[in-house]
């Protein structure tokens, strides 16, 4: 039997007497606003189906990977399990911490949550990428509830990565307990060269992927990505009432700069930015829904970045920026176009730094090295996009067997 096929099969099989799940949310049309339609039944995420995984976790040690994303309703997944009698010994927190106030690429160090007294292990501490032996030597299943946005270059699947393969590593279980994504609805985007691998590009996956965090931990164990190839022992509580055409409203901000679903939207177009030297929000109340530079010519928007929480010292800090508020666009349609690469040319030739436009970074967040040429030779974004529609349709067939939703 093919080996992707047998790994997701048993997944299937060790979860269908208990979860028997479908996938009957119908994506409503789309109202433009930052309050998206929601699907006519509700999604039910994997943490809320304490049925399908909380009888397997007793009397284990669980580390929980988790942030302030991990809600079942009103109550965190962590309160959840205590109250339900587990016993959960550590916490990994990812990038922007536990509680998710830190900044991007903040170093986080490891501390105590002052909730529950339980220890938090950071994973992104600055000093080494990954869970340390002596927490994994005093747990016997990793559990991952955590909100992801669907883009290679958002850390929270690095992590989770780190966590698979020190499981893999160590004989541990590690069960995903699953969440929408609110990108899934298409896969756009070049396949990451590894040659451009790094804290924000870990797997050969387009930009955009279409796949929940499950599907995602599901294929990382089939296409044996993780070290020496090893495979966790994984398990898969998938969400209910989810198709990859649910426009699922995140209830919570996943981290300090995605605070709308418009901003969420347009990340897997405007985040290049981090890569040159224009502002695209951060510290402003619109991050990732407009963007700017001091020598931008012809823009009569203005904003001022400024110092404040979870963007203490962004680009451009106290200087005045012309630039493009984005903020008006319609949901619908920022969805439909997908990757537009139309800003940062738009910015490219507007603001006139030439060389100075782009840094190493660029590549690293795109993914390939000859996109920056492209742009400086003039192409337009549909023709940039058209160099990576092969990948985007490679893809699709290799993640297939991997899917737990319908698309």
């Amino acid at each position: 039997m093919n080996l992707r096929l047998a790994s997701l099969l048993a997944i299937i099989i060790f979860l269908t007497p208990v979860i028997a799940f479908s996938c009957k949310g119908a994506s409503e049309a789309g109202t433009g606003q930052d309050s998206v339609a929601v699907a006519d039944t509700a999604v039910i995420v994997g943490a809320a189906r304490t049925d399908s995984y909380m009888p397997a976790l007793r009397g284990k040690r669980i580390a929980l990977f988790s942030n302030h994303t991990g809600m079942v309703g009103d109550r965190h997944t962590l309160d959840v399990m205590i109250d339900s009698g587990l016993n959960v010994v550590a916490i990994f927190s990812p990038e922007h911490g536990f509680r998710g106030t830190a900044d991007a690429g903040e170093h986080v160090g490891s501390s105590v949550d002052a909730q529950t007294g339980i220890p938090i292990a950071s994973l992104y501490d600055g000093k080494k990428r990954g869970p340390a032996q002596e927490v994994i030597d005093s747990i016997d299943v990793i559990v991952c509830d955590i909100q992801d946005v669907g883009l290679r270059y958002y850390t929270y699947y690095c992590s989770m990565l780190d966590l698979m393969d020190a499981a893999a590593a160590n004989g541990k279980r590690f069960v995903v307990l699953d969440r929408p994504n609110p990108n899934g609805m298409y896969v756009d985007g070049p396949i990451l060269d590894m040659k451009y691998k790094s804290g924000v590009g870990r797997l050969p996956i387009p930009v955009v992927h279409g796949m929940t965090l499950g599907e995602l931990a599901l294929m990382i164990n089939g296409e044996g990505w993780l070290q020496d190839g090893r495979k966790a022992d994984l398990t898969v509580v998938p969400c209910d009432n989810y198709t990859h055409q649910t426009r699922y409203e995140l209830p919570v901000a996943p981290s300090p700069n995605l605070r709308t679903m418009r901003a969420i939207y347009l990340y897997p177009s405007i985040c290049y930015f981090e890569g040159t030297p224009v502002s695209l929000g951060r510290g402003t109340d619109k991050p990732f829904e407009i963007y700017g530079h001091p020598d931008y010519k012809g823009g009569d928007y203005t904003f001022t970045p400024r110092s404040v929480p979870g963007a203490k010292n962004p680009p451009l800090l106290d200087q005045l920026c012309r630039g493009v508020d984005l903020s008006g666009l319609d949901n619908e349609e920022i969805i439909a176009k997908g990757i537009d690469l139309s800003y940062v040319i738009d910015a490219y030739n507007k603001t006139g730094l030439g060389d100075r436009f782009f840094t190493r970074f660029f590549e690293l967040l795109i993914g390939r090295g000859d996109i920056r040429t492209m742009i400086i030779e003039g192409k337009t974004a549909d023709e940039i996009k058209a160099t990576w529609a092969d990948d985007v349709e490679k893809f699709r067939r290799q993640r297939a067997p991997y899917l737990l939703y319908a698309e």
